[in-house]
């Protein structure tokens, strides 16, 4: 018999905590799981895919008005939000059940309520119950982070913004990075004016410099507004409900609806990570070594709460090393190198490996292959948006180390074509491959 009620407690249960358990359980170890929402974790309830549900309805704005370009005597169409907002809710219903079947079919108990840490082995359940495990495995996610100054309370975040009651006509939007731009261009096609206010003169910092830039072409040139070099000092509630945001050294804006894209931080604060002697970085994230073991022995951590990687399949893969390495036998770390990356933006973008300016300053010479070209859908549909895909190659091995697409699909054509950035492929390789005409995709074996 263990000393312990679990073999391992899992708190939290989004993406990286629920295949760490179900994981662990197939090794054979006795799981238990706690989550104070609901199972599936951001991702799933509050992030990508309802996100990415909204990016596909937003799409139905341009898509509409290129049919008639291509013979179909559409009608003007009306967009109702409740009717979007309310389908996407109830897949996100969908797959919160499956997650938590998943659970169930792999005799994980699950612990619907908040669980914090009570000691190296032991975990304090929010209705007062203390259990004990030989292992702890902390998976709590991030959280969005809200600047603090005067009105802040009456903005939204990610989490909040797929329950809005009515689609904005205005909305204002902070921060510049991959969630401020997906919501930019999801409510600018739902026919919201949409202004950008960013603290900094860039967007999308850690992606390459030329692809950003066309991004910010495109979306300026579709009507989306930005304020740079800007700082939020006041929100302002009128009576009838609308708002007037006060920016340092700029003038008002008057808007719906806030909402802040500024980052999101771990969430550790108040998980009692204390009484177990866990170190944390300067930005809250409980530090691990490359097994995502914290200082504590007994303790680990996977996903966004370590700050490594913040993204969900990272998360599944540092939950699946994990309950290899404790549970399987089979020690187990992840490769963070090449990780693909995508903006669902309009139009999105893909990318993996180096930028250019990185790859200049890591290896010194490289060398520059890029395609601009308006893609056959949009020639007939008669608009004049521009994709941009970007090779950058190590001049010393003809190795491809970095690809960067902004353009229609960018994102399913960036997932195979990382493969062979990741395989070490050179510029010669993707030259020998015969291209697959007609399509976007062949670009990347055209490249000149």
């Amino acid at each position: 018999m263990s000393d312990y009620d679990y073999d391992l407690f899992v708190i939290g249960a989004g993406s990286g905590g629920v295949r760490a358990a179900r994981i662990s359980a197939a090794h054979g170890a006795k799981v238990a799981v706690a989550e104070e929402y609901r199972v599936g974790g951001t991702c799933v309830i509050r992030g990508c895919v309802p996100k990415k549900l909204l990016v596909y309805g937003a799409h139905f704005a341009e898509d509409l008005k290129d049919a008639r370009r291509f013979g179909w005597n559409v009608p003007d169409c009306d967009f109702d939000w409740p009717t979007l907002r309310d389908n996407v809710l109830a897949d996100v219903d969908r797959l919160n059940g499956i997650y938590q079947e998943t659970l169930d079919n792999n005799k994980v108990e699950t612990f619907h309520e908040r669980a914090t840490v009570a000691g190296p082995h032991d975990v304090k359940l929010a209705s007062g119950r203390t259990v004990t495990a030989k292992y702890i495995l902390i998976a709590t996610g991030a959280w969005p982070v809200v600047p603090e100054f005067e009105g802040a309370e009456h903005s939204i975040t990610s989490n909040e913004v797929f329950h809005l009651d009515e689609a904005p006509t205005r909305i204002v939007i902070g921060g510049g990075g991959y969630i401020a731009n997906e919501f930019a261009g999801i409510f600018h096609e739902f026919g919201a004016h949409v202004t950008i206010v960013n603290r900094s003169d860039t967007i999308l910092r850690g992606y390459d410099a030329q692809i950003r830039d066309r991004l910010l072409q495109i979306s300026m040139s579709k009507g989306i507004n930005f304020r740079f070099n800007a700082e939020f000092e006041k929100i302002e509630k009128n009576d009838d409900g609308t708002l007037c945001i006060r920016i340092k050294n700029g003038d008002p804006i008057a808007c719906d609806v806030v909402l802040f894209a500024t980052g999101r931080q771990p969430n550790t604060k108040g998980l009692g990570l204390e009484n177990a002697g866990i170190e944390l970085d300067k930005q809250g994230a409980i530090s691990v070594d490359e097994y995502s073991k914290s200082s504590c022995d007994s303790i680990y951590a996977v996903g966004d709460v370590t700050n490594r990687v913040q993204l969900t399949p990272v998360a599944i893969r540092e939950g699946h090393a994990f309950a290899d390495t404790v549970f399987g036998g089979n020690p187990r770390t992840v490769d963070y190198g090449c990780i693909p990356s995508a903006v669902f933006s309009h139009p999105p973008i893909g990318a993996v490996g180096m930028t250019e300016a990185e790859a200049r300053s890591r290896l010194g010479t490289v060398k520059i292959y890029t395609s601009d070209f308006r893609a056959m859908k949009n020639v007939l549909a008669n608009r004049n948006e521009r994709a941009l895909y970007k090779m950058v190659v190590d001049a010393a091995t003809n190795r491809v180390v970095g690809l960067h697409m902004i353009g229609p699909d960018a994102p399913e054509i960036l997932q195979a074509a990382a493969v062979a950035v990741k395989a070490g492929l050179t510029k010669q390789d993707f030259d020998d491959t015969v291209a697959l005409h007609p399509s976007m995709a062949e670009e990347l074996v055209l490249l000149k």
